[in-house]
């Protein structure tokens, strides 16, 4: 039996017992009828799904996000390796564990990324675009700084929406220089910075510090629409022009790209069609990124649902 091994170094037919994250949990019924439960466990290292076979709780749904001491072993599915739990519990209040081998963490030094994000806002050289920037930094640079870029799907870790938007900031900023006939930089790079603002009145947070539910406005408007009106609201306060607090707000609202996508409108302007590339590139490279660390060269993944389709890890 091996005890709080990280999960990166799991391996066939390991026995583990330890404290890892419940990052998810959903209560099914196998084709025989029995009840289980489906979940992802993780730390600081990544994710590995767990079956609970024949369970019915206590631990569940509600549980998600909390840290649960479990015992099992590492089995393979489909090719993918998973964990096989035989024992499960939520903490108690004389365990001990370590947070710091738990909570999964941006690959990056997050400072050095605020630091550079930061440089980067400041060479907006439009003072109404900067000084909106400068606004929603100020609200909410804090909370920005040690966000989960989501809940599951990509940048699910601490400092996660720092590194998605400082990756989106870097390109913006290569390639408003390649189509600078068409693009206004400033508008560009603070439509990138400011475009998931929101999520940090839209995630619930535990007091890990990961996303574990969307609030309320989160459910009800979306980030799209809580930051458009924040925008809105911080442009009247500085006397912006409305036209370009309107393409502020047009940044936002569309950077899904698509309807189906989530988006509320589609790109109109040459910025807003590049905020939204930007978005699903670094979005899908990430996600591309997290399953190819669980995997083998030559190895097919399971399907990948954000992606629609399976990946192959190459030699």
């Amino acid at each position: 039996m091996e005890y709080n091994k990280l999960i990166d170094d799991f391996e066939l037919g390991d026995e583990i017992d330890g404290f890892y994250i419940l990052k998810s949990a959903v209560s099914r019924t196998s084709g025989a009828g029995k009840p289980f439960l489906a979940a992802v466990l993780s730390d600081r290292t990544g994710n590995i799904e767990a079956k609970v076979w024949d369970y019915s709780g206590p631990v569940g749904g509600a549980d998600e996000g909390s840290i649960v001491k479990v015992r099992g072993t590492v089995s393979e599915f489909r090719g993918t390796m998973q964990f096989t739990v035989s024992r499960i519990r939520t903490v108690q209040a004389n365990d001990h564990y370590s947070l710091d081998s738990l909570v999964p963490v941006a690959p990056m030094d997050a400072e050095d990324a605020y630091q550079e994000l930061l440089r980067l806002a400041g060479s907006i050289e439009d003072p109404d675009y900067h000084a909106v920037c400068q606004k929603m930094l100020d609200r909410y640079g804090e909370k920005f700084y040690m966000l989960p870029g989501g809940k599951s799907v990509h940048h699910s870790f601490l400092h996660g929406l720092l590194m998605h938007t400082l990756n989106m900031l870097r390109t913006a900023d290569f390639l408003a220089d390649i189509y600078e006939e068409v693009i206004d930089r400033d508008l560009l790079l603070a439509g990138t910075l400011l475009h998931d603002f929101a999520k940090c009145d839209e995630f619930v947070i535990s007091h890990l510090g990961l996303v574990t539910d969307y609030s309320l406005k989160g459910q009800l408007l979306g980030h799209l629409v809580i930051g458009a009106q924040e925008i809105a609201a911080i442009a009247k306060e500085l006397n912006v022009p409305e036209e370009k607090s309107v393409l502020l707000q047009h940044m936002l609202l569309s950077h899904h790209g698509e309807p189906e996508f989530g988006a509320a409108i589609r790109p109109q302007c040459a910025e807003s069609e590049l905020v939204a590339f930007f978005d699903l590139l670094d979005s899908r490279m990430e996600i591309y990124a997290e399953t190819l660390d669980s995997m083998r060269p030559g190895q097919f993944s399971k399907r990948v649902f954000a992606l629609d389709k399976k990946i192959y890890k190459h030699l």
